[in-house]
């Protein structure tokens, strides 16, 4: 991450006199609240013209709540254990084959009929639409379509059978969203008319802890159509790419842009994107991890991401810094605070996978990366304690790059003083490391053996001379082997040879980064208060995990 002295002090002493940095303060937050851009068009599925413009029809079904068989938890914390009975509704009507048939079907009009018998109580509406090829005068192909609904009280949705994405932390989208709050599902981002989608929308009374006397009914349900990018609050801002070399673009766009995604934030660092289509980052500062979906929605994702101590007001940033993902596409964290690396399960459960070497606490994991055989290497500086090199709870004497490998953590190297951003050159012949020291700004580059070890480690590219407080932090490769650097002043690009082909810059110092979207050719930005993206011609090297 930012593992920097310097600029970690200076960023204290910010922080102490206001609680967020001037580019927050300036910039309006992109919160989970905020509102997308207005649509290009919009379909009103609670009228007669708006269902037939989509061929649809909405049907109605009350739902009961039944006594079922089921398991205790068991030593795996999953439904293994004795035979107990619990409870679940019927009709289970999000299937996109589930039969509806004999279902009443109601008109749109009838969507504000209020519905059930009050108190605690549940229904479902289900309804199958057809994309047309205009909407007005605005052609559907290409463009970007969200459901939006709004339940009396609240409301789940389903799109095509499945009820996802859905993570930890999510509001919104197709889970919960709050108290008579909208539910915005991104059908598609590449409409084309005649496309089906079948939704299936399970209502809920609330609050649960207190049923009301009031019954369910749909206050709107809508279609909005965006242009492709329209669908979140994004700002394009401005972008300065300095060309260094001819080569430099086969890599940027002439046309490149950059655009702010989300903002408001106090430091953000360490993003990975997940598979299922969003991306996850940490704020150290703020000790969260936050979850940004391309429809603009930003929840978090995990509170406490790195410490809960009773002397947390001593640290700078105890939360989490790096983030990846294991073939498994289970989340992999470095916590600051905790001083460890670990393992979010599939039941939440977290598994330690490092937090000593040679029966010494590390000091505090910055940034990870795993290679295609599950071996994990990640940076550990002093950059997360509170007193960073001076802190007296630092029990290793140095600042080391590790392996965790067959369960056994390896010294890789320990010649730096600030190791920070890793990544794989991309046959993984090559390990990269930057070095976060204002002495010695350098990207090393060292040959990888199977058992985690490496060999003649040399200076890739040497930063000293640059002007500029920042010092190396995050790295990336491309598929081509081109290596993305944070360095002083941007965002600078080296060619697999090591030559300085050209360096981006935003309105704010990119801290690390991240290649997302279905192709893997936009590279996402942490950078301090801001998500920034930039669409590139050659797509990123990945962690390795599975859908």
């Amino acid at each position: 991450m930012r593992g920097k002295v310097a600029q970690t002090l200076l960023l204290a002493a910010l922080l102490a006199a206001s609680p967020v940095p001037a580019a927050a303060q300036t910039i309006p937050a992109v919160t989970p609240d905020a509102p997308a851009r207005r649509p290009a068009a919009i379909i009103n599925l609670a009228t007669d013209e708006g269902v037939g413009l989509v061929q649809g029809q909405w049907r109605y079904s009350d739902t009961k709540i039944i006594e079922v068989d089921h398991r205790a938890p068991g030593p795996d914390l999953r439904p293994s254990g004795p035979p107990n009975r619990t409870y679940n509704l019927t009709p289970l009507a999000g299937a996109a084959d589930f039969d509806d048939s004999q279902w009443q079907t109601i008109p749109p009009s009838g969507l504000e009929t209020r519905r059930g018998n009050g108190r605690l109580w549940f229904n479902w509406y289900r309804i199958k639409v057809t994309l047309p090829e205009k909407v007005g005068a605005f052609a559907v192909d290409g463009s970007t379509v969200v459901f939006e609904l709004v339940v009396d009280d609240y409301a789940e949705v389903w799109v095509n059978g499945k009820l996802s994405p859905f993570t930890l932390g999510q509001t919104g989208g197709p889970a919960i969203k709050g108290f008579n709050a909208p539910n915005r599902v991104v059908l598609t981002n590449n409409a084309r008319p005649g496309e089906q989608f079948q939704i299936a929308v399970l209502g809920a009374n609330g609050p649960l802890s207190n049923p009301p006397v009031n019954f369910i009914w749909i206050r709107s349900a809508t279609l909005d159509f965006f242009k492709p990018g329209d669908a979140g609050n994004v700002q394009p801002v401005k972008l300065e790419v300095d060309r260094k070399d001819p080569a430099l673009d086969a890599v940027v766009p002439a046309n490149a842009t950059l655009e702010c995604v989300a903002t408001g934030f106090l430091f953000t660092e360490g993003p990975v994107w997940h598979p299922d289509g969003y991306l996850l980052f940490s704020d150290p500062n703020a000790n969260t991890i936050y979850r940004w979906s391309p429809d603009g929605q930003v929840s978090v994702f995990r509170a406490k991401s790195g410490y809960a101590g009773f002397d947390i007001g001593e640290y700078n940033q105890p939360g989490s810094n790096g983030l990846t993902l294991n073939k498994d596409g289970l989340l992999t964290i470095d916590e600051h605070g905790n001083r460890r690396v670990v393992r979010q399960e599939r039941t939440g459960f977290i598994t330690v996978l490092a937090d000593r070497y040679e029966g010494k606490r590390l000091n505090s994991p910055n940034d990870l990366v795993y290679r295609s055989d599950g071996a994990l290497f990640f940076t550990d500086p002093y950059f997360g304690l509170p007193k960073f090199d001076k802190d007296p709870h630092k029990e290793l004497s140095f600042s080391g790059v590790f392996c965790l490998i067959n369960g056994k953590l390896v010294l890789v190297t320990k010649e730096l003083d600030g190791p920070n951003g890793i990544a794989f050159s991309p046959d993984e012949k090559y390990l990269y490391v930057g070095n976060w020291d204002p002495k010695k700004k350098v990207v090393m580059r060292y040959e990888l053996n199977a058992d985690g070890t490496v060999a003649n480690g040399k200076v890739f590219f040497d930063m000293t001379s640059a002007p500029g407080d920042d010092a190396i932090d995050g790295v990336k490769v491309d598929q081509s082997g081109n290596v993305y650097v944070s360095g002083p002043g941007g965002l600078w690009i080296l060619s697999p040879e090591g030559k300085h082909l050209g360096t981006l810059r935003g309105p704010e110092h990119a801290h690390n980064m991240a290649w997302g979207d279905a192709d893997g050719r936009t590279l996402y930005w942490t950078a301090q208060s801001s998500i920034y993206r930039i669409r590139l011609n050659i797509p990123g090297v990945r962690p390795p995990a599975r859908r």
